[in-house]
């Protein structure tokens, strides 16, 4: 099991590093021995896991629909922290924190959660 685990390792290495599939085999036959039956099939797996994983997650809390009600709240309340307004809108207060600072182009929002 340590070894398989070692081949993973080294195999998402060599991934990284970008080799081919070929020097990948190479390179764990030389280190392991000989003791090699994962190669393939690991390597398929976690090629196909990097280019899932490099297109990147679509955000939905970032859109313009959010946008409008975070505008909304701060223009009916300037007091309003972002807590508040995350807990009203339900949404991470992180995002919120965001389109207030980066989309809104405001400085000073009230911190506190009073």
């Amino acid at each position: 099991m340590e070894s398989s685990l070692e081949q993973r390792y080294a195999i998402k290495f060599c991934l990284k590093s970008n080799k081919s599939l070929v020097e990948t085999h190479k390179l764990i036959v030389q280190a392991f021995q000989g003791q090699c039956s994962i190669i393939f099939t690991t390597f398929k797996h976690l090629r196909k896991a990097r280019k899932r994983w490099s297109t990147g997650w679509t955000s939905t809390s970032r859109t313009n629909d959010n946008l409008a009600p975070v505008r909304d709240l701060l223009n009916s309340d300037r007091r309003l922290s972002v807590q508040m307004i995350a807990e009203t809108i339900n949404i991470p207060k992180t995002i919120v924190h965001e389109l207030v600072t980066d989309k809104l182009d405001m400085r000073k929002v009230c911190q506190g959660g009073s």
